[in-house]
């Protein structure tokens, strides 16, 4: 997704420890229209990837949301997004997992009501990042414990050098990226189309 690039190229902050500032556009300030484009290239790429016949969305609070929201928009199916505390709305018997933060520091809960996901969901997982790939595999693991079917990973920004995608190889589903970043320097950031990979797994 070329604009995606373009706009990490201009403003992407590397802040080191593998940090990569893209706040202004990303997981603060939004760009609705780039994040628009998001949901349709995310959903276009998928069909591409014959992932069909998805019933639900899910992804993590709080910066997947948006980019989530998006894909499910196009696709026409309800959004879930794990939560990080039980409401008390939330009845028992909830679904739970936990990740390590990257940006926050230690570990995470993320959280699913079986009201919300069921055994005969067809389930899409978007997120914000795809770095050593351990949120996306707790939401895999929520999914899983759910009785849904995953039938797709799909992230904004792919930090191929911290190894994620390969962690998460054993889901045997396809993994779409919009960019791929394969090195940060504290002056550069060496970002990318995926559409030169030739691994035609996204």
């Amino acid at each position: 997704m070329q604009p995606l690039v373009e706009r990490i190229r201009a403003e992407g902050r590397s802040l080191g420890n593998g940090i990569l500032k893209v706040d202004g556009f990303i997981n603060h300030q939004l760009d609705p229209q780039l994040t628009v484009e998001m949901g349709k290239s995310f959903a276009r790429r998928f069909a591409q990837a014959n992932v069909t016949q998805i019933t639900k969305v899910i992804t993590a609070e709080v910066s997947g949301i948006a980019p989530a929201l998006t894909t499910a928009i196009e696709l026409q199916v309800p959004l879930v997004y794990a939560r990080k505390k039980r409401p008390i709305t939330m009845p028992e018997g909830c679904y739970v997992a936990q990740a390590p933060s990257h940006t926050k520091g230690g570990i995470v809960e993320l959280i699913v009501s079986p009201e919300y996901l069921k055994p005969q969901d067809r389930v899409l997982l978007i997120d914000d990042f795809l770095a050593s790939g351990r949120t996306i595999e707790a939401l895999a693991t929520l999914v899983a414990e759910c009785g849904a079917t995953l039938c797709g990973i799909g992230c904004v920004i792919e930090k191929r050098f911290e190894g994620g995608r390969t962690l998460l190889n054993h889901l045997q589903v396809p993994i779409v990226t919009l960019a791929v970043i394969d090195s940060m320097q504290e002056d550069r950031i060496f970002v990318r189309s995926p559409e030169q990979d030739t691994d035609n797994r996204g």
